[in-house]
C-alpha cells in the first residue's frame, strides 16, 4: 500500500469538511456586529459575511457564502469556532435563568409561599416586604382577571436580584 495514499484525504472527506466550514460560516453571518467585532477574523472574511449580510437575492447571497466557505478553507478556524460556542453557551445560559425566574414568578403568582423561601435563600439581599407586595399585587390580578401589570413588575425584581447577584 503507497503511504502517500494514506496522507491525502478522501473527496468525501474533503467535501464534509467544507460543509462543514460553510455551516460556520453561516453562523457567522447570523452574528450580531458587536459579536462578530470581538473575534480575530481576516478582513476579506468579515468583509464578506458583511457584504451577504445586505444581499436580497437567494442566488447571489448563495454564491457568497460559498465564498465565506471558501475564505474559511484559508483562516484559523479553531478560535473562530471557540468563539462561537462562547456565544451560543451565554445564549443557553441566558434562556437558563429566564426559565428560572418565569419559573419562581409562575410559583408565587400561583400560591406556592415555599417558593419566597428559596428565593430569600437564593438572594439575601431581597427586600422581603417589597416582594410580598408585588406577589399579593400580582395575585390579585389573576383572580380578577385583569391584564398582568404586576406580574410583569415581579418578574422585572426577580431579574433584578438575579443581575444583581
Amino acid at each position: 500500500m503507497d503511504t502517500h495514499d494514506d496522507l491525502e484525504k478522501s473527496r468525501t472527506q474533503l467535501k464534509k469538511e467544507a460543509v462543514a466550514l460553510q455551516k460556520t460560516g453561516e453562523k457567522l453571518v447570523t452574528l450580531s456586529d458587536d459579536q462578530l467585532s470581538r473575534m480575530a477574523l481576516p478582513t476579506a472574511l468579515r468583509e464578506a459575511i458583511q457584504e451577504v449580510r445586505v444581499m436580497k437575492s437567494h442566488g447571489a447571497r448563495r454564491r457568497q457564502m460559498q465564498y465565506v466557505g471558501t475564505l474559511m478553507r484559508t483562516a484559523d478556524v479553531e478560535p473562530i469556532e471557540q468563539a462561537l460556542m462562547a456565544i451560543e453557551q451565554g445564549a443557553y445560559r441566558q434562556a437558563k435563568e429566564f426559565h428560572r425566574i418565569e419559573r419562581w414568578r409562575d410559583g408565587l403568582v400561583g400560591g406556592n409561599d415555599d417558593m419566597m423561601n428559596e428565593i430569600m435563600a437564593t438572594f439575601p439581599d431581597t427586600d422581603r416586604q417589597r416582594l410580598g407586595q408585588l406577589v399579593r399585587s400580582a395575585r390579585k390580578e389573576k383572580q380578577k382577571n385583569t391584564p398582568p401589570k404586576s406580574a410583569r413588575n415581579l418578574f422585572r425584581y426577580l431579574k433584578e436580584l438575579a443581575a444583581d447577584q
